[in-house]
């Protein structure tokens, strides 16, 4: 049985049991609270409340858990997305209240400033019409989006797909709860021997200071260069003789100049300093633990982001902070090759499949078959398929699997072709890329590519750039759809199991449990067999395995 939920301005909650089509199976009941309605019903599959994010985060500061919910902003923006390929569409209760009765749709509220403490005045929801009774407008949106799946291209991937994106939902609001272990003292030790001490006034620590006065000398006497000033950099070699177009640095590496150095090593450091220094540390790290807030779908491809934090780009250097509290553990797992297996899978190439299924390294099993043993080689003309890199060397590993295992190959390369025609495209379950009209994100790190395509010979730059994105498009997104029901089959198995282990941390293909020391085996196993469920869920039975390298450490950067 499903029951949709609302809170009520005084705290309390109006809620209603629902039927298969999503209408109401009986009477709206009142609670005078919230945490209280939805503790007391444990027999309930699955709760259908307007946002997780506003209504789980109270429950779960209650002590309240949910194993299953429908989050209807969620689903909004993905069949918005699904029929109309408008992505980044508003996706609020009032909106999908708006499109229902011909209204002007509302736009969404700005994302919310991130901070470590709530403020009095963030914005609420999107008000729906004067009179518009909240729960009324739920429970038909609901409906409709229910209707609305059945009417999907294939609508089995599209109610797996709604679910594993509110599953996704439920992990981020726990994992920002829980937060991820750290240690401020090992933090600021870290940023002491790296960046020297600060200076008062609020100027750069010393050693950003040593290697900015390195910079000014190495272009001459009476030199003043500022390093984190890209314009004076490029004006400073250009005194010097030497062109640059960018301050990137792999341009400044192709340099011989006495600059180079302290430049590269400022920049470095001006990173670090800027986005995890003593600032950093003091806004985000509390009662031993960092707890930023995740974004479930923040981009096209159904990748998360994160607001604010830098969660999701934790330099390897500060990761010595991230320690496991005494006697737990951190099981740090990432996903082996996960892209090219998951192109395996949706492809239904059955050579492919094979390689994707015989063991641990899919490049290693890939280059003994196709690539004479060349595993560098096997793996450039695998990640060029599905990147489109159809220049040099990789238009000739292209040729070389597309004889091998042409239904791979078709596949993405279909995905090129429509995109570049302008025609809506896909992951396997059902999540669908930007419209033509909308530039190709750089999200998926396509390379830049300023030849004609080699595959289709496309005059336009602009079809040729989203040719590119919707080639990737259909891997990395499935690959992201598939990471969500990992992640909700194994927050199924650490609830079922009975253990004290939380899940801290996500990231692509990367998750991290801290947990007891003495569950960590369990941890570990129940990673891999969540990996499995959720290929079987996402792609039926195929011959691809999903494998996971798993580290079991008290400190995140002995991982890897």
């Amino acid at each position: 049985m499903r029951w949709a939920v609302v809170e009520t301005g005084d705290g309390g909650a109006r809620l209603c049991p629902l039927a298969q089509d999503g209408r109401p199976a009986g009477p709206v009941l009142r609670e005078p609270s919230l945490a209280e309605a939805v503790r007391s019903r444990p027999e309930v599959e699955r709760w259908v409340w307007r946002s997780t994010a506003e209504i789980y985060r109270r429950l779960v500061a209650a002590g309240v858990r949910v194993e299953r919910c429908y989050d209807v902003e969620a689903a909004e923006a993905l069949l918005i997305g699904h029929e109309e390929g408008q992505s980044g569409q508003p996706r609020s209760l009032a909106a999908a209240w708006a499109r229902r009765h011909g209204l002007p749709v509302p736009p969404d509220p700005p994302v919310r400033t991130a901070q470590t403490q709530p403020s009095l005045f963030d914005p609420g929801p999107v008000p729906l019409p004067p009179g518009t009774d909240e729960l009324t407008a739920l429970l038909e949106v609901y409906a409709g989006q229910v209707a609305r799946t059945e009417k999907a291209e294939h609508p089995d991937r599209m109610r797996l797909l709604l679910a594993a994106e509110s599953a996704g939902t439920l992990v981020a609001t726990e994992m920002g709860r829980a937060g991820v272990p750290w240690r401020a003292d090992v933090h600021r030790k870290l940023l002491d021997r790296l960046l020297g001490e600060r200076y008062p006034g609020g100027g750069e620590p010393r050693r950003m200071a040593e290697l900015a006065d390195e910079v000014s000398r190495a272009f001459g006497e009476g030199a003043r260069v500022r390093p984190d000033l890209p314009n004076d950099i490029i004006k400073a070699f250009a005194r010097a003789g030497i062109s640059l177009t960018s301050t990137r640095k792999w341009e400044l590496q192709q340099i011989d100049h006495p600059a180079v150095a302290p430049l590269l090593a400022y920049k470095t450091l001006y990173r670090l300093y800027t986005a995890h220094g003593w600032s950093w540390l003091q806004q985000w790290v509390h009662d031993g633990r960092f707890r930023p807030e995740y974004l479930p779908g923040g981009t096209v491809s159904g990748r998360w982001t994160a607001n604010g934090g830098g969660a999701l780009q934790i330099p390897k250097v500060i990761r010595q902070a991230v320690l496991a509290d005494p006697g737990w553990r951190l099981v740090v797992a990432d996903a082996d090759q996960m892209e090219p297996r998951v192109l395996a899978a949706v492809s239904r190439d059955r050579g492919l499949m094979d390689v994707a299924g015989s063991g641990e390294d899919l490049y290693a099993d890939l280059a003994a078959r196709a690539f004479g043993g060349d595993r560098a080689r096997a793996k450039l003309g695998l990640l060029g398929a599905i990147y489109g890199q159809t220049s040099g060397d990789a238009l000739k590993h292209m040729a070389d699997l597309r004889r091998r295992y042409p239904a791979a190959v078709a596949y993405v390369d279909e995905a090129a072709r429509a995109g570049e025609e302008g025609r809506l495209v896909r992951t396997w379950l059902g999540r669908t890329c930007p419209p033509a009209s909308v530039a190709p994100p750089d999200e998926a790190g396509l390379p830049q590519e300023e030849e004609p395509s080699a595959a289709y010979g496309s005059s336009s730059a602009a079809a040729r750039a989203r040719g590119r994105f919707t080639r990737n498009f259909v891997v990395q997104g499935s690959a992201a759809d598939w990471a969500l029901l990992m992640l909700a089959a194994l927050r199924r198995a650490l609830s079922a199991g009975g253990l004290r282990a939380e899940l801290v941390f996500f990231q692509h293909d990367e998750v991290i449990v801290h947990c007891p020391a003495s569950e960590a085996p369990t941890v570990a196993g129940a990673i891999t067999e969540a990996a499995a469920a959720a290929g079987r869920i996402a792609f039926g039975e195929t011959p691809v395995r999903f494998p996971f390298t798993t580290a079991v450490v008290e400190c995140y950067a002995d991982a890897k």
